[in-house]
């Protein structure tokens, strides 16, 4: 089954060289014929007509206008049909799955007009006029018309179809990145939780081995039992902490990628950037202004998930055709953050546009730092997310 999907996706990519192999097969079946006749301009007649195939799939246009070309020369000069004449359905199948709207529909016209012209030529002459003559062109006609339509019609499936194909990768893609940023922000906010379970274990244990210790200090010299009861103490509280902490520090551990990547910063928003525009989220990204210093790496930390969490509810919630522009301008007083998108975050409720629980943890980040924040639906359309952290607390 590998093996099968391999050699379909080497044809699938190598278009251009099997569509030249098969039109040299072609050439070479259909071309010679009229050569053991003697008749050349017959078999260069053919070989043009199919040697615009190799291009059928890689150029449909270019290859359809090659084509008709050929055929109105040989309908002008008044040429005899040839075997090259087979390159016309499969040009007309390649256009319509492979190119253009407008190519699409002016092959399926070219060919339905091309039948009336050949026919008309065929059938018009002294020796087949009559009623006879008419019912055999009509007949013909409708037959090249058939022709035609069910190349086209094949065509256009086969477009309907790659479509279709195509927008389920571009949704699977979407999918992925919005799962890898919503697993970055989960796991975000459980080191946040860490770190603050941590803070209160040292702040709690480091407060009651100093109330031990100063305690044992005064005891030590008038009673020695009580000093060594503190001491106690403070080695069971301790050895608690530290049991405690490696608890905690196993769980952050436990992350490939923490012992040896560092927290992302502005700096990275270039990646994040990309990697929405990969599944297909289309982001402007614009910088105003210089910053006055330089932000701690907690307040970095902060823009970055929040730039993070807003792109993502525009996946989640904006709709598929949605955009979204990125402005970080930095004043005088900090740094503003301002996420805007053009989906239909206004039709929802705020919370589920907003992505509701994201929106508190965004609101926490930024209240660390004396930040602000705002979220809400724009007037006609889409959903802002704003955000402001000073210089004050960096």
């Amino acid at each position: 089954m590998d093996r099968r999907h391999a050699v379909y996706e080497w044809f699938r990519i190598n278009r251009f060289i099997v569509d030249l192999t098969a039109t040299c097969l072609l050439i070479l079946l259909f071309g010679p014929v009229y050569l053991l006749a003697d008749r050349p301009w017959l078999s260069l007649l053919s070989c043009s007509l199919l040697i615009p195939l190799a291009w059928r799939r890689t150029r449909p246009a270019a290859a359809a206008g090659v084509v008709i070309l050929v055929c109105l020369i040989q309908w002008a000069v008044g040429a005899e049909p040839v075997a090259g004449q087979i390159a016309v359905p499969l040009v007309i199948y390649a256009t319509a799955a492979y190119g253009p709207a407008w190519a699409s529909r002016t092959v399926l016209i070219a060919g339905l007009v091309g039948g009336i012209m050949l026919t008309t030529r065929l059938y018009s002459t002294t020796v087949e006029s009559g009623i006879m003559g008419l019912t055999i062109g009509a007949l013909y006609t409708v037959l090249i018309w058939m022709l035609v339509l069910v190349s086209w019609t094949l065509g256009d499936l086969t477009r309907v179809r790659r479509l279709q194909l195509q927008a389920l990768e571009d949704r699977t893609r979407r999918l992925e990145v919005e799962q890898l940023q919503e697993r970055k922000l989960a796991a975000a906010d459980e080191r946040s939780h860490i770190a603050r379970e941590m803070h209160d274990i040292v702040a709690h244990s480091l407060s009651v081995i100093i109330t031990q210790a100063d305690g044992a200090r005064y005891a030590a010299a008038a009673k020695p039992e009580l000093a060594t009861e503190a001491l106690a103490t403070i080695a069971a509280t301790g050895r608690d902490s530290l049991g405690e902490m490696r608890r905690l520090l196993g769980v952050l551990r436990s992350d490939d990628d923490s012992p040896t990547r560092p927290q992302p910063r502005l700096s990275d928003l270039d990646e994040l950037l990309l990697g929405f525009r990969a599944a297909t989220l289309q982001v402007a990204f614009e910088q105003i202004g210089i910053p006055r210093r330089a932000l701690p790496a907690g307040a970095e930390l902060t823009a970055y998930r929040i730039i993070q969490e807003a792109l993502t509810n525009v996946m989640k919630h904006a709709g598929p055709k949605a955009t979204a522009g990125v402005t970080l301008t930095w004043q005088a007083r900090g740094l503003q953050l301002d996420i805007v998108d053009d989906g239909r975050g206004a039709a929802a409720d705020p919370p589920a546009a907003g992505g509701g629980n994201g929106l508190l943890g965004m609101g926490e980040r930024v209240s660390l730092y004396d930040g602000s924040l705002t979220a809400g639906p724009e007037q006609g359309g889409g959903f802002r997310v704003s955000a402001f952290i000073p210089y004050s607390e960096a």
